[in-house]
């Protein structure tokens, strides 16, 4: 697991990203309509129409990610880190809105066809524009790695849904170009391309889902904290009902500390002491709540389901 900035520089990094995205999809928006406009193309008119979600996507997840950089207050003592999925989940409701208009344009156009035009040019503007996006894609893309952040991961996914809707687009199109006879393929390319961003609205809508409802961490996480906690007890102590949650780039861990009865309070300190620093070492920013048993009571034992 690659190391995450303390939240400041996070904070500020996201930000900065989710700029590049507005500025990014300003520029595509603008290319893309001229390809349309100059082509009358519908499969081109459904790439413009995903560019135009695009910035809608980034002005939503620049909000987010400011609402989510806010410290913690009296109302909501656990931060504001769950902002960012409500922009991945709004994300996902856009791109599900962007493929039914596609779907609806693509089959317009198969029951009344009509010649293309400019071609040449359009292609040349769509692929511009394809280029940009790719690049701010792969940036973003880095930086969500790098501060564990999910807006810039569902932003950045959303642009390179949008390069590979380009690359079809204009390799169809070319197709078409070199045989008109074969206008058919632009209305049914839209479609192509409305089904598969598809997937991707669903994929940011499940994992928005997932973050809101406080889904456990991924198994591999969840094992690594066990084998954390594991390593660093003696012999006569264990621990059970390990609990996790992600929120941002936050991770919350709770569990009960079973230890002997004779233990003082102090010993019980330094070792929980311990556990914290070895979990925040392996996983960044972690919140832990560790309930500490004397490990001899029967009820410290209640059978609780390890997450």
């Amino acid at each position: 697991m690659l190391p995450i900035p303390p939240l400041a520089n996070r904070d500020l990094a996201v930000r900065r990203m989710a700029w590049l995205s507005i500025g990014t999809s300003l520029a595509t928006l603008a290319l893309k309509f001229g390809a349309w406009a100059l082509t009358d193309s519908v499969s081109l008119l459904s790439d413009a129409i995903e560019a135009l979600v695009n910035l809608a996507a980034g002005l939503v997840a620049l909000g987010a990610v400011t609402i989510a950089a806010r410290p913690a207050d009296d109302r909501h003592a656990y931060g504001h880190d769950k902002a960012e999925y409500f922009s991945s989940g709004v994300e996902g409701a856009l791109i599900l809105v962007a493929a039914l208009g596609i779907v609806w344009a693509a089959l317009h156009r198969l029951a009344a066809p009509q010649p293309l035009q400019h071609l040449g040019v359009g292609l040349a503007v769509a692929l511009l524009a394809a280029g940009a996006n790719l690049f701010t894609a792969r940036t973003m893309l880095q930086a969500a790695r790098q501060h564990d952040s999910i807006t810039l991961e569902a932003d950045a996914r959303h642009l390179l849904t949008d390069v590979w809707t380009s690359v079809v687009v204009v390799a169809g199109l070319a197709v078409v170009w070199a045989m008109p006879a074969w206008s058919v393929l632009d209305p049914l390319l839209a479609i192509a391309v409305a089904v598969h961003i598809l997937w991707t609205g669903l994929a940011l809508l499940r994992r928005s889902i997932d973050g809101l409802m406080d889904a456990a961490l991924p198994e591999a996480e969840t094992q690594r904290a066990q084998a954390i906690i594991a390593a660093q007890l003696a012999p006569d102590a264990t621990f059970h009902a390990l609990r996790s949650r992600k929120s941002g780039a936050r991770r919350f861990l709770d569990f009960h500390l079973l230890v002997p009865g004779h233990t003082t309070v102090d010993e019980a300190h330094r070792l929980c002491d311990r556990i914290e620093q070895a979990l925040r070492a392996e996983l960044a920013q972690a919140s832990i709540t560790i309930h500490v048993e004397p490990r001899e009571n029967h009820q410290a034992h209640p059978g609780d389901r390890e997450l």
